[in-house]
Formats: structure tokens, C-alpha cells, sequence
């Protein structure tokens, strides 16, 4: 059983018919010409039927131009020319059909069909494009992946070839990356950033989660290895979008140095708080596979500590059995132990700790950026790159909830404002006293 309010209704309302395309009161459907239709199942009839309807379409826009055939209209603002060839969307592909001309009166031009230009329309293309090649489907199976509109549409349809797809596919991810280097940046409290390889291809990404537990992918930089200066740019970018980077923020990372020499550089006031897991899992790499549980199962006790204090005592401890027999994995439990007991530090309550003690949220948006993008065989350049992520992170979007224990995020954001008051506060007395 879901919470209501864990959820964001993303469901797509369908855009109302412009006031100018006109429906006819009664349509006359031809049962002869569709009976081959209706064998074909219920979808292929109700496309033969929707055609049809779509030129009874067509025809009531020619008489409110023109006026009824064959009947003198001093008014009509224009007079019939005639057919042409065209095509409309249906379901992913462009089906052709013959369209009525219409001449202004006054000489000025061609007009144009209300109800043609909205079945003529190519959005939905690339939208449909963009949602099946991110589930999975190859631009070589497009077609395959088509719900049958009956067998005389489908052998005049266009639109469906592997260069046509990829063409459309690409469109849609670029309008994607720029939706997301574009959309608007709420007030954040937690920024976790990350890296993801496509191919020779490095991305790093950003996710903020605001002060409600929304979570946001915020942006992505391509480059070739995870270093500050991409870092740097990628924040930089939130900055010049309008991200307050004078405000305390909690930035939870990997335990690059990278990462956190460039979040120091461009945020005035960040508390880095190291990923849990990786820290745990870079001392088990250094150890014997008979310790790996012992001492696994001990630092995740001292984690689990009611205070920073206690949990410092205990892997300090652990750290000194350990450093005559493995001093390695000594030396990686000691390196950044304090940023790994940033949240315990702040007094973060439990529910809210669970989210915030490791990077699990950023990477399983990685991981789907991954999954949509697993048939790709080769990586042609970064903006390839850049374009998959983008789409990858704008669809992990539509399936994040807000975080658990949301409700003590203006505590968290209340801590971080008097860590940063009372190490000012440290500082002004200390150099009160040096003057002395």
C-alpha cells in the first residue's frame, strides 16, 4: 500500500481540439470500405473508422471556407482547388491520404486546414520515438514495436526506417538535455553528484533534493575522466541557472577529491558528507575474504551509533587492531573518517539517515540512465553521450518519490545553518584572543 503523498501524478492530459477545427454533427461510415478492416481485429477497424472521420474532417473545413458545393457565397473567403497527395501521424507512423486545396478569394495564396495541420502534426513521432528506444527497442525494430493498425495501412505507411527513427530519436534527446540544463532550480538542501561511463565517455551528474524531499536531476557534463574541472564546470552551471550557492548545503559524494575540491571552490558554505558504502567497501577490498564479514559488520555498527563521538571511537578502535596485520586497510578506514560521520554529526534522525548515508539515490539514477541505454553498441561522440543521459535522467524523473523522513528536512537545514554559526562564532573568539 502506497502513500499518497510519496507520488506525483504525472499523468498526461490530453490537449483539447483547437476551437477552429470543426466536427461534424453526423458522420456516415462506409461499412463496405472497412469490412476488410473489422476482420483484422477491433484496433484495425476503429483506424478505418478514424480515417474516415478524419475526411469528414476535412470536408466540413472546406465548407465553412467555401461554403456548400455548388451553392454561390458571396462571403466564402476562399473556393476549391482541387486535391493533393498528403499524410497524417498514426501511432508512431505517416500514413498517406489525399487532402481537398483551398485558394484564398482574394488571390492572396493557398489556405490552410485547420483539422489537416493538427493530423499532419510530427510531434507525437518523436515523442513516441524517444519512449520506445528508451524501453528498449532498437530503431531496427521500431516498426515491430507498432500497435497494428491493420494490414492496407501498414503496407502504405512511412516514417518507420532505422535512419528516419534514429533522426527523431535524436531530435527528442536534444530537446531533452536542453529541458534539463534549462529547468527551473528550487531551493535545495542535499546535492549528491556522481559519474557515469558511456563507452570512452564520462558523464558526471547532479541530483538535488529540495526542501519538500523532491528529488531533481539537476544536470550533466561530459568529459573524458571525473576531474575538478569538470566538476567545477557542471556547478558552476547551477549557479549561473540560479542555484543560491551562498547557502549552507549538504553535498554527499563518493569520496572523489575531485568532487570535493570542486564543490569547496564554487559553494560558500557546503558540509561534505562521504558515501558510506564506498568507504566500507574500499576496506573490505583491501582484506582477506575470512575478515571481510567481521569488519564489515563492525563499521556498520559504529555508523549505526548515537553519536559521532562513539562511532569515531569505534573505527578508530577497529583501526588500531588492524593496522599491524593490514595496515592498508587501516590507513583507507582512517583517510576522510570524519566526513563519513557528517550526518551523525548534524544529528540527522534515522528515517531521513537511511537516504542521506550513502549516494544510492544519485546511482539509481545512474543505473536507469544505464538500463536505457544497454543496446547501444558504439559511442560515436560526447554529444551522443550527453543526449542518452539527459533522456536517461528526465525519465528517472517520472519515477522518483520524495524521500523518507522528508519531514525533518528543515531540521537538516536548520543544523547546517548553526554548524556554520557556531564555526564562525569559534573563529571570531579565536582571533579575539590572538589580538589579546
Amino acid at each position: 500500500m502506497s502513500n499518497t503523498y510519496q507520488k506525483t501524478s504525472r499523468r498526461a492530459q490530453a490537449d483539447p481540439l483547437p476551437a477552429e477545427v470543426a466536427v461534424p454533427e453526423q458522420v456516415i461510415v462506409s461499412m463496405a470500405e472497412i469490412a476488410g478492416a473489422a476482420r483484422e481485429g477491433l484496433l484495425a477497424l476503429a483506424v478505418g473508422t478514424g480515417l474516415q472521420v478524419m475526411t469528414a474532417m476535412f470536408d466540413e473545413d472546406v465548407i465553412g471556407l467555401c461554403g456548400p458545393e455548388g451553392k454561390h457565397n458571396a462571403d466564402r473567403a476562399g473556393y476549391r482547388h482541387g486535391t493533393e497527395e498528403g499524410s497524417v501521424t498514426l501511432g508512431g507512423r505517416r500514413v498517406p491520404v489525399t487532402r481537398p486545396r483551398v485558394r484564398a478569394a482574394d488571390g492572396s495564396g493557398e489556405l490552410h486546414l485547420t483539422s489537416y495541420e493538427l493530423f499532419s502534426a510530427t510531434e507525437i513521432l518523436g515523442r513516441l520515438a524517444l519512449e520506445k528506444m528508451l524501453a528498449g527497442l532498437s530503431s531496427r525494430r521500431y516498426g515491430h514495436g507498432l500497435e497494428p493498425a491493420g494490414h492496407a495501412v501498414e503496407q502504405a505507411s512511412a516514417s518507420t526506417s532505422k535512419s528516419a527513427v534514429s533522426r527523431r530519436f535524436a531530435a527528442a534527446t536534444e530537446t531533452a538535455l536542453g529541458q534539463l540544463m534549462t529547468r527551473r532550480l528550487d531551493d535545495l538542501v542535499v546535492l549528491m553528484i556522481d559519474g557515469v561511463h558511456f563507452g570512452e565517455h564520462t558523464c558526471v551528474v547532479a541530483l538535488g533534493i529540495g526542501i519538500d524531499g523532491t528529488k531533481y536531476p539537476l544536470a550533466v557534463e561530459e568529459g573524458s575522466t571525473e576531474n575538478a574541472t569538470l566538476v567545477t564546470s557542471l556547478i558552476t552551471g547551477l549557479r549561473e541557472r540560479g542555484l543560491d550557492v551562498t547557502r549552507p548545503i549538504l553535498a554527499v559524494i563518493d569520496g572523489s577529491k575531485a568532487l570535493a575540491r570542486a564543490i569547496k571552490d564554487v559553494f560558500d558554505k557546503p558540509l561534505i558528507h562521504r558515501c558510506q558504502q564506498h568507504k566500507i567497501r574500499n576496506v573490505r577490498d583491501r582484506l582477506p575474504e575470512k575478515l571481510r564479514t567481521v569488519v564489515e559488520k563492525r563499521m556498520r555498527q559504529a555508523y549505526h551509533a548515537s553519536s559521532a563521538v562513539e562511532a569515531e571511537g569505534q573505527l578508530t578502535a577497529l583501526a588500531r587492531e588492524l593496522d599491524r596485520t593490514h595496515p592498508g586497510a587501516a590507513a583507507s578506514l582512517r583517510e576522510g573518517m570524519a566526513e563519513t560521520l557528517t550526518i551523525l554529526r548534524l544529528g540527522v534522525p534515522p528515517t531521513l539517515a537511511r537516504t542521506l548515508h550513502s549516494t544510492n539515490p544519485v546511482e539509481s539514477m545512474i543505473e536507469i540512465c544505464r538500463e536505457h541505454s544497454k543496446n547501444v553498441k558504439r559511442w560515436r561522440d560526447g554529444t551522443m553521450a550527453l543526449r542518452w543521459c539527459a533522456a536517461g535522467m528526465l525519465e528517472a524523473d517520472h519515477q522518483f518519490r520524495r524521500v523518507n523522513g522528508r519531514l525533518h528536512l528543515p531540521k537538516l537545514r536548520a543544523a547546517l545553518n548553526a554548524h556554520f554559526t557556531s564555526n564562525v562564532s569559534a573563529v571570531t573568539q579565536n582571533e579575539g584572543q590572538k589580538v589579546a
